[in-house]
This record gives C-alpha cells, sequence and structure tokens, in this order.
C-alpha cells in the first residue's frame, strides 16, 4: 500500500482545535484566548455539566440556534468534565491571565480619576507587568494598552494546545463551532501538532499532488493504532485538474458567502477565503478547492470575525499563497488583535499589513484598503478593511460587511478613487448583539437594552443605496448573508422570506435594477467575465 501514490480524498475535513475548541482567531491571541476560555469555554461547560437535558432541547428549537449549548447527539457529561478538568490544568495560566485583565480593568475604573497613572503600575496585577500600559483617553477614561507580541512570547501563548482533527464528511452538518468542543470519536482522528507545522501543508498538497501515506504519517506523527482510520482519508483516484484561467477576460467566481476568487490570465486575488468540501451530494451548486488555482497571488482580509478568517480553509491553502493582506492595528486594545500576529503564529509568513487609503500595487492591479464602519457594535476596532481592487481600468468595491453609517465618508473616498465598476455589499442588517461574539471580553455585566441595541449588522437599504448613489456602479451583488448550508455552523443564519435581511437586499436589488442595473443577491456559486473591451470602453 505505501508504495502506491495516494491523494488525500476531497471530502476529508481538516478542522483546527485549540484545547478541542474550534480555532478562531481570538483564541490564538493570547488574551483574547485567555477571556474565551473563561467566558466562554469554562461557562458553557459548567452549563452543560449541570443540566445537559437543557442543552439537548435547546439545540433542537431553531429560535436558540447559535446559544451557549453543546450539541451532542447522546450523553457526554462525563467526556466534558474530563475536558473542563484538563482545561483548568493546560490552561491555568490563561485562567489566572483572564482574572488579572479582569482586575486591573476594575481597578482603573476605581482609582484612576484623571490624575497621572504612574502611581498605579505598582497595583497592576503581577502577571500582568510589563504586558500592559496603562493610558487615559482624551476624556480622561482610563484603559490599558496590551504589548500582544511580548504575550505571544510568554507562557501564555502555549501552541501544544493547538491540534488538527480529521475525518470523512458526507454533509455539511456540524454544531455551532463556538458552542461545542470536538470531543472524542470512532471516525474522527486528532492530530497534536500546532497549526505552522509544515506536515499541514504536505497533507494539503496531497489533493493534486500524489503521494505516501506512510511519509505523510511519520511527518504528522500518526500513532501505529490511528493508522488504519488515517488510511482511510486517501484515495488512489486522481482528482478533477484546476485548468489555469488564460482567457482575455477578468474573471471572478462566487464561493459562498463573501468568498471571491479573482482572476485574469496573470495574477489570482481570493477575498476571505471559505471554501467548502465535495465528494458528496450537496442540495447547492457550488466551487470547491478543485476551482481555486495552483498559485493564489493575494488573499484579502477584510475583518476579524469567524465568518471571514477561516483557518479551517486557510491552512490548506497556506502553501499555495504568496501573500496575505489584512488591515492594521496596534492598538493594544483587548478587542482589537493584531491580524499579522495571528496569520503569522499560525505559520503564515507572507503577512501584509494595509490602511486606509493605502495602495499596494503589483503588475496590472492597485489594491487599496478603504475605511469600513459599524459591525462591530461600536467598539474601537481597527482591524477592519474594504477593499478597492483595480485591474487596469477596472475597479471593483469589496465592502463586506460594512455598515454605511455615514454616506458622506465614502463620497469623501469616491472623490480620490472614482466611480466603481461593480460592488460586493454584505447585507446582513440585523446582526447578533455585542455579548454574542464579544462578551467574554467584557469586565462587568451588560445591561440587556444596551447590549441589544448595539449589534454585529452590517447595511440594511436605506444604508447600503447610499454607495450605489456615490459610487455609479454597473453592477451590484449582495453576498455575505451567510444562507449557505456550509455557513451554518459559523454562522447560525436561517432565512425566510419574511427575514429583514431578506427583505432589506431584495429592496436594493430591485432597485438598482429599476435603474438599469445588473443587480443580483449571491447564493452558491456565480461565475462573472468582465472583457477588456470593456475597459477600452471605458477609457475611450
Amino acid at each position: 500500500m505505501n508504495e502506491r501514490k495516494w491523494y488525500l480524498k476531497p471530502n476529508v475535513v481538516i478542522e483546527p482545535l485549540i484545547e478541542r475548541w474550534y480555532a478562531w482567531s481570538h483564541l490564538i491571541s493570547p488574551a483574547t484566548a485567555a477571556m474565551n476560555v473563561v467566558g466562554r469555554h469554562l461557562k458553557i461547560m459548567n452549563s452543560y455539566i449541570q443540566s445537559p437535558q437543557i442543552h439537548a432541547a435547546a439545540v433542537l428549537n431553531p429560535k436558540m440556534l447559535g446559544g451557549p449549548f453543546m450539541d451532542y447527539k447522546e450523553n457526554r457529561v462525563e467526556d466534558v468534565k474530563k475536558l473542563k478538568n484538563e482545561t483548568l490544568i493546560k490552561q491555568a495560566r490563561s485562567v489566572e491571565l483572564a482574572q488579572a485583565i479582569q482586575d486591573l480593568d476594575k481597578m482603573l475604573k476605581s482609582q484612576a480619576k484623571g490624575y497621572a497613572l504612574e502611581a498605579l503600575y505598582e497595583k497592576v496585577p503581577d502577571i500582568l507587568k510589563g504586558y500592559v500600559e496603562l493610558t487615559y483617553d482624551l476624556n480622561n477614561n482610563p484603559s490599558f494598552r496590551i504589548f500582544e507580541s511580548l504575550l505571544y512570547n510568554s507562557e501564555f501563548y502555549d501552541p501544544s494546545l493547538q491540534s488538527i482533527a480529521l475525518w470523512v464528511t458526507d454533509n455539511d452538518e456540524r454544531p455551532f463551532c463556538l458552542s461545542t468542543a470536538r470531543l472524542d470519536e470512532p471516525h474522527v482522528l486528532h492530530l497534536n501538532i500546532p497549526f505552522d507545522h509544515e506536515g499541514i501543508d504536505m497533507l494539503c498538497r496531497m489533493k493534486r499532488t500524489p503521494g505516501s501515506i506512510s511519509e505523510i504519517a511519520a511527518m504528522l506523527h500518526v500513532q501505529e493504532s490511528d493508522l488504519p482510520l488515517f488510511e482511510t482519508f486517501f484515495t488512489e483516484q486522481e482528482h478533477p485538474a484546476y485548468r489555469k484561467y488564460e482567457g482575455e477576460f477578468i474573471r471572478m467566481r462566487y464561493f459562498g458567502h463573501a468568498c471571491i476568487l479573482v482572476e485574469t490570465k496573470d495574477l489570482s486575488i481570493l477575498v476571505d477565503p471559505l471554501i467548502s468540501y465535495y465528494g458528496y451530494e450537496s442540495s447547492v451548486t457550488h466551487y470547491s478547492d478543485i476551482d481555486l488555482p495552483d498559485v493564489i497571488d493575494y488573499v484579502l482580509i477584510t475583518h476579524n470575525h469567524q465568518d471571514h478568517i477561516l483557518f479551517e480553509t486557510l491552512l490548506p491553502l497556506r502553501h499555495k499563497v504568496r501573500n496575505i493582506i489584512v488591515p492594521r492595528t496596534t492598538s493594544g486594545a483587548l478587542q482589537d488583535p493584531n491580524l499579522k500576529l495571528t496569520f503569522n503564529h499560525a505559520g503564515f509568513k507572507n503577512v501584509i499589513e494595509i490602511d486606509d487609503m493605502e495602495k499596494i500595487r503589483f503588475k496590472n492591479c492597485v489594491i487599496t484598503g478603504l475605511p469600513f464602519t459599524g459591525e462591530h457594535s461600536d467598539l474601537n476596532v481597527n482591524a477592519k478593511t474594504c477593499f478597492h481592487v483595480a485591474i487596469d481600468k477596472f475597479t471593483l468595491l469589496f465592502m463586506a460587511d460594512s455598515r454605511i453609517v455615514e454616506a458622506r465618508l465614502y463620497e469623501h473616498v469616491k472623490r480620490i478613487t472614482g466611480d466603481v465598476d461593480v460592488i460586493f455589499l454584505g447585507m446582513e442588517c440585523d446582526g447578533a448583539p455585542l455579548t454574542w461574539l464579544y462578551g467574554p471580553l467584557l469586565t462587568e455585566e451588560m445591561p440587556r437594552d444596551k447590549d441589544q441595541s448595539r449589534r454585529l449588522s452590517g447595511s440594511d437599504y436605506q444604508r447600503g443605496i447610499h454607495l450605489v448613489d456615490i459610487f455609479h456602479p454597473k453592477e451590484v451583488y449582495v453576498y455575505a448573508m451567510g444562507q449557505e448550508p456550509w455557513l451554518e455552523f459559523i454562522s447560525t443564519v436561517r432565512y425566510t422570506e419574511a427575514s429583514n435581511p431578506i427583505i432589506q437586499s431584495n429592496k436594493l436589488v430591485n432597485d438598482c435594477i429599476s435603474r438599469g442595473l445588473i443587480a443580483e443577491r449571491l447564493y452558491g456559486e456565480k461565475e462573472l467575465l468582465y472583457s477588456y473591451a470593456q475597459i477600452v470602453e471605458k477609457i475611450s
């Protein structure tokens, strides 16, 4: 068997985990990870241990979708108890770090009254000393800045907690990733390797380049007892080959949610990668990784939410990505971890930061970072950007989930960029409340009325149509709605025709069509082609 050449099956899930929880970006940065361990993981596990029947009932209720409930097909109380105990041992310093952050915040609120802060440094919790700077804003509100790069080089960052779960899937169904830990199951193989392990790249190359099972097993440190399961992840059947795009057009392909591939014969750009699996029946026609080029010149990341930075997609693509562009932040704020550091510590070394209105030029393309407003519950988060992409004179605007809270901002932008040809706009305009995602970072309870008012919401019709009025596009596409079935375990979105985001996006699409524009709400897959003749016509 080992003398033959094998391909990794196309429906093998490669799920990155941290202490058995789905690895999203806030679990990598040490400070946000510590707060999530205490404020999310331990709380959910304690709740499940006390009342597993409540969790079992809640996950069957569509109104509770995305709630803090563990979703298992059978009672797993003993396994969750074991995981909790292991967490308290392995992540003891993270638990202490989270408590220290809460104590520091409490101390500043009670003792920092607008006078000089230097005397308060001796009251900083001991394990935080040297990792924070105490600050005021211009209105004398106290806060602190975290030296995140130092935390990554301390005991608070432990890559030994990272692992990869492998299994063969035949559907898109999974429990909500933020609420359910990945416990042992007979069909799942857990590999205790860090995310920067070169074996991950070698394994993922085997989707297109056959290799030896024994060699990859040795590189990944697969135990002999696990080899029979590991061997089921491979096939001798070659997958469909990717055909490099050689046309005289600009080709765009929609892969679902906010993932768009832009190709010419000379370059490829992938926005907010989120790629579904294939090799099994699906109710929705969709592209998969067989439709991605062998080399991706640039990956563009718009913001730091779990449905836009998906390491489950990014780690398998790492070996073919030349550059990743991420929004810059050096705020040191707890809610605003640095994305370059996150990607570097996940094994990506080719990470470029971009500021608002900063340009990156290559070949016949210019990528410009644009301001991204809203959708972060009014928190001061800098790590978010929209992208203006110009290929020759053809221009694309990727707005992701930006909520157009002040239209005049984009009037200022338009004076610099000019009109655009195509706009992609997210319109999930209801959004979850602040605590759904950022709750573990809060150091005191958020009143319900305030929490419900501060939402993770994108643009509705009234706000989205501003972009059409300002940039005069020829085409408008609503995307990033989280509707595709392979998104549900991340986004927990289930719409009907009566859902407000559907009503609002229908209104925008219909308005655009009435103006003579091409407009559509994207779903599943879509291919768009733009000829250079259109570009020449535009220039003339």
